[in-house]
């Protein structure tokens, strides 16, 4: 997902109406389906090795891939996007037969390809990648300058795909196991990437190679490159477990700004480990690396370019005065360790369980931190920005979203309400934690979550789910009162939808009511029928008839 707030994205790829079908092309199809080049090997490695030019903005480089062969066949995707140009193909020493369509370069083997064998590919590849203007919104490379007028480089490609820089099978559902990531930079600059520096060595002509090693699996739009005139300072975390350490790379002359500013991360990670589980990737460390845009999730270096304000870019998206109090970037961006890095979906049509999840870590930290009301009304104020326009999920096997807004904001509203639904907030703590516990490492479908929340929870929200997710409108209770006697039902597009509603049954206080699409009636002791109401924590609409 995408981890920032995309509401200025153009959906002109999808329609309101679910059922409404728009052409999608045969390279929609090759970049977002596992085609029967693709389906057949699992990838192992990769071992990447770049070289950037700052001044001309170009990249070389090679990739090994190792792969297991799940059955034997002779054809191989590698997905390169242009204008980047894939060079050579090598298996065992031996330069094979290339032939391209579109951003799809498909690869013939001559090497028997034996079920449960593992092979390596090697590819080279070299070229000027898609420039990113407006990152994270746009992807690509930013050719950025800090203050100074020094190169300031990084990728954001989350949703455009890795290949926009880097030769891989380019499909969620495919991780590695582990990654090796080597990079040269001009002498001077420093290149900041995934998992742990393993080595830097000073090379020919001027230039510095930076190598780094991932010892998780991670998703292929989370590979980064930060390329600065970076300081490096760092920390440790005693967490559930172990000690966790914490390094924080930024321009040399934020230095101080970072060391205040970063204090954050303790009182978060403390928070997000109670509610999530323990932070998943202790082996690879918790990076912070100061970006020449926004920010984005990527696994154990999070971008950050909020430039040390509270909020976002110093504005509160729940216009309540909650959101200013804590840095949205590092909270949001952080939250993505546990639920998109941790927990990644294996088609982005399903990425609500990156970005619902996480946006709902915003209201878990501002409860840590200040209390319970305090997120109720941080959750409400986002609702503002839910548009209601399209579908949250959207069609599969073509690289495509759903509402790029509503993923966060109606999402997280969507889990708030189902927090209120559950009614134990320890049930609720247990379902977040088991959810990156039982999905560890691993990349899952919308059913596996919505089941496992179902199962967990006490009740089957499946229909929950199918009204909020696949639908657009929001449920209408509608209801009318008549001699202390309370009609009710829900309208709502989902047959036989069901959610329990907290309302005023008597004067103070909230009950449960269990209204379904048909009317159902009950007694009510409110002295003023006007004042009935639901409990604003449950994202509903009510209606008097």
């Amino acid at each position: 997902m995408r981890s920032l707030l995309l509401v200025l994205i153009c959906f002109c790829f999808l329609m309101p109406d679910m059922q409404a079908q728009h052409k999608f092309s045969r390279a929609d199809t090759l970049r977002g389906t596992l085609t029967p080049e693709r389906s057949w090997w699992d990838v192992t490695f990769y071992d990447l090795n770049v070289k950037l030019d700052p001044a001309d903005k170009m990249i070389y480089g090679m990739n090994g891939i190792s792969y297991r062969v799940l059955e034997p066949s002779k054809r191989l995707q590698i997905d390169l996007q242009e204008p980047l140009i894939l060079d050579n193909a090598m298996q065992n020493g031996k330069s094979l037969n290339i032939t391209k369509e579109g951003n799809a370069w498909f690869v013939d083997l001559e090497e028997p390809q034996i079920k449960g064998k593992v092979r390596k590919l090697v590819v080279s590849f070299h070229g000027k990648p898609k420039e990113a203007i407006r990152a994270p919104w746009d992807g690509g490379v930013v050719w950025g300058k800090d203050s100074l007028g020094r190169p300031w480089i990084a990728t954001a490609c989350q949703g455009l795909g890795a290949s926009i820089w880097w030769p891989n099978k380019d499909h969620q559902s495919d991780e590695p196991d582990s990654m090796r990531i080597a990079v040269t930079v001009p002498k001077g600059l420093t290149n900041v990437s995934n998992g742990r520096l393993i080595s830097k060595r000073e090379t020919m002509n001027n230039t510095t190679t930076f190598t780094w090693f991932v010892d998780n699996p991670i998703n292929n739009y989370d590979v980064a490159l930060n390329i600065g005139n970076y300081a490096h300072f760092s920390d440790k975390y005693n967490g559930e477990d172990g000690k966790l350490d914490l390094d924080y790379w930024v321009l040399d002359y934020n230095l101080t700004k970072a060391k205040s500013h970063f204090q954050v991360v303790k009182p978060m990670m403390k928070c997000f480990e109670h509610w999530f589980g323990p932070y998943p990737f202790y082996k690879d460390s918790y990076k912070l690396v100061e970006t020449p845009h926004l920010g984005m999730e990527h696994q154990s270096a999070v971008a950050y370019g909020n430039q040390y304000k509270m909020g976002y870019r110093g504005s509160d998206l729940s216009g309540t005065g909650w959101g200013k109090k804590w840095d949205f970037i590092i909270i949001h961006e952080s939250g993505h360790e546990w639920f998109g890095n941790n927990i990644t979906t294996k088609d982005i049509a399903d990425m609500w369980v990156h970005e619902s999840f996480t946006n709902y870590s915003e209201t878990i930290f501002t409860e840590c931190q200040y209390g319970k009301d305090a997120a109720n009304a941080y959750v409400q104020g986002i609702r503002s920005k839910i548009a209601n326009d399209i579908p949250i999920i959207g069609p599969y096997g073509v690289n495509t979203e759903g509402s790029g807004g509503d993923m966060y904001y109606k999402g997280s509203n969507m889990l708030h309400t189902i927090r209120q639904v559950i009614n134990n907030d320890e049930t609720f703590r247990k379902i977040l934690r088991g959810l990156n516990k039982t999905f560890y490492h691993k990349t899952v479908t919308t059913q596996e979550v919505e089941s496992y929340i179902s199962k967990n929870g006490g009740r089957d929200f499946s229909k929950v789910f199918d009204q909020y997710l696949r639908h657009t409108k929001i449920p209408v209770l509608e209801y009318s009162i008549n001699n202390r006697e309370l009609k009710y039902r829900w309208v709502a597009d989902v047959q036989g939808f069901d959610l329990p509603v907290k309302v005023t049954l008597a004067d103070g206080k909230y009950s449960f009511i269990y209204p379904t699409t048909a009317w159902q009636t009950t007694a009510i002791q409110l002295t003023d029928p006007k004042k009935f109401a639901a409990d604003k924590n449950f994202y509903i609409i009510t209606k008097a008839l």
